[in-house]
């Protein structure tokens, strides 16, 4: 993938990063999850799109609460892994390797849409049209995020520097308590009826927290296989300094859910 907004310009593939992403991406909080289904959303009798679904991380966690899901992404590798997991947990949901601009469903499929962490990359131009007829009348687009907190906390901190020092041009960096973005758009055929943003502090150990940060998009999406294994090295070596054996690192969950008004 290449977009001129995101890191300069330069070129990312999510392929790249599926095993690191299937292994250690896993860590949405269980409030996380609350949150959503507090809003009556993701639930028994809905039927649910996950656009840009990478490994299945939203699908595979929230199917106990009895929504019929439907996940794609434009990674082959990354929907390759979102099967596998499911199939070995007996789940039932259907995935997709498709851009998201591409999604055919007919009009009315879906009762909730859900976009998570992955907002900025699709053409809006193309999809927003293509949401506006594939979600019911009065059903929901979630667009959904979590990011740490680099100014807050200090590990944070020190492994952004360390992503800049190989990743220079990576747009990911300096994130603070924000409402997630709403692409202009929507807001035509969208009403925006509920947004929140809550802090949150997610347990890692130094393993998973480095497999978190090399299945970031400047990192394992990015970098070249030497480079990476500096940085891999580099980035260890600070974890084995600067923090215990296991540690949290504070985040923020942000939500934003619109309203199809057709």
């Amino acid at each position: 993938m290449k977009n001129d907004i995101i890191d300069g310009g330069n070129s990312f593939d999510w392929g790249k990063t599926s095993e690191d992403y299937a292994r250690y991406r896993y860590i949405y909080p269980d409030i996380f999850y609350k949150k959503i289904v507090d809003k009556s959303l993701c639930i028994k009798g809905q039927q649910v799109l996950d656009i840009g679904t990478g490994t299945g991380v939203l699908p595979r966690n929230m199917y106990k609460y009895g929504a019929k899901w439907t996940g794609t992404d434009i990674s082959e590798n990354q929907i390759v892994q979102a099967k596998a997991m499911a199939k070995a947990a007996d789940m039932d949901i259907d995935f997709f390797t498709c851009p998201a601009e591409e999604i055919d469903f007919p009009d009315n499929s879906f009762d909730v849409v859900t976009a998570c962490q992955c907002i900025w990359y699709p053409d809006h131009k193309i999809l927003a049209p293509k949401l506006k007829s594939i979600i019911k009348p009065n059903g929901n687009f979630v667009i959904l995020y979590m990011g740490w907190l680099p100014f807050e906390d200090e590990i944070a901190g020190k492994s952004e520097d360390i992503i800049l020092k190989y990743s220079p041009n990576w747009s990911g960096a300096g994130d603070t308590v924000h409402p997630v973005w709403v692409p202009d758009e929507y807001k035509d055929d969208f009403e925006i009826i509920d947004r929140e943003e809550t802090k949150v502090k997610i347990p890692f150990t130094r393993e998973s927290w480095n497999g978190r940060m090399r299945a970031c998009r400047g990192v394992g999406a990015s970098l070249s296989e030497d480079k990476l294994n500096e940085w891999n090295k580099e980035h260890m070596a600070m974890l084995e300094k600067e923090a215990p054996e296991e540690f949290e690192v504070l985040h923020y969950i942000s939500i934003a859910v619109l309203k199809n008004i057709k």
